[in-house]
């Protein structure tokens, strides 16, 4: 794992993405946490690519990324592992602000639900890419995916900033041009593959955050 994010190296594609999600799992469901953070960093460039409109998601996807990168290469990183070790090193070391009240760094698992909420907003939107057609608008579609995931945890003035921002996409055969995959159809099919990928990522780590009660850490 390298040391620091580098999200300018090679060109998003689309099959960078599902290869990682596709490695993200152990046979017994574990999250593994660096090829979770392999998978963001090319979302992350897959939100460079379309220019300043994800700025504001993926500056701080960028720095959460590398808060993880930092626990992985600590003296601390055997815990880290895989999401389930990681999760239960910290909670059973006390390394979690549950309420707020403390003076703690950053943790992994306050870190990593910051991913996972907006991870759920990428996958319902490339779901809606999936599934639209020429006509379809990709600002109703962003807006729509954000505002049943990542909107509930933003502040007003985050949320109006991001609804301005989704106005500025541009249209559906540029988000296709940019995951350098071939045809539109070509894409779609893509798309079909990773995207059950993605949403099991999500839904262990949702369980795992459920069962632990640490969905809602401030």
């Amino acid at each position: 794992m390298a040391d620091s994010v580098a999200v300018e190296d090679p060109k998003f594609t689309l099959q960078e993405v599902l290869d990682t999600f596709k490695s993200c799992l152990s046979e017994n469901k574990e999250v593994f946490l660096e090829h979770y953070v392999a998978g963001w960093l090319g979302l992350v460039r897959f939100m460079n690519s379309l220019g300043s409109v994800f700025s504001f998601i993926a500056k701080d996807a960028v720095n959460k990324i590398q808060i993880l990168i930092n626990h992985l290469n600590g003296e601390n990183g055997a815990h880290y592992v895989t999401v389930q070790s990681m999760v239960k090193y910290e909670l059973d070391n006390q390394l979690v602000d549950l309420t707020k009240r403390g003076s703690f760094p950053e943790s992994g698992c306050r870190t990593l639900l910051r991913l996972h909420r907006a991870l759920r907003w990428l996958e319902l939107f490339l779901e809606r890419l999936r599934t639209s057609t020429e006509e379809s608008k990709t600002s109703v579609m962003c807006s729509e995916a954000y505002n049943q995931s990542l909107s509930q945890h933003h502040a007003w003035i985050i949320r109006k900033a991001a609804g301005t921002a989704f106005w500025a996409l541009p249209g559906r055969a540029t988000f296709f041009d940019v995951m350098n995959v071939g045809t539109p159809e070509q894409v779609v099919a893509m798309l079909g593959d990773a995207l059950p990928l993605i949403s099991e990522v999500y839904q262990v780590t949702e369980n795992l955050y459920a069962q632990n009660n640490i969905l809602d850490l401030p």
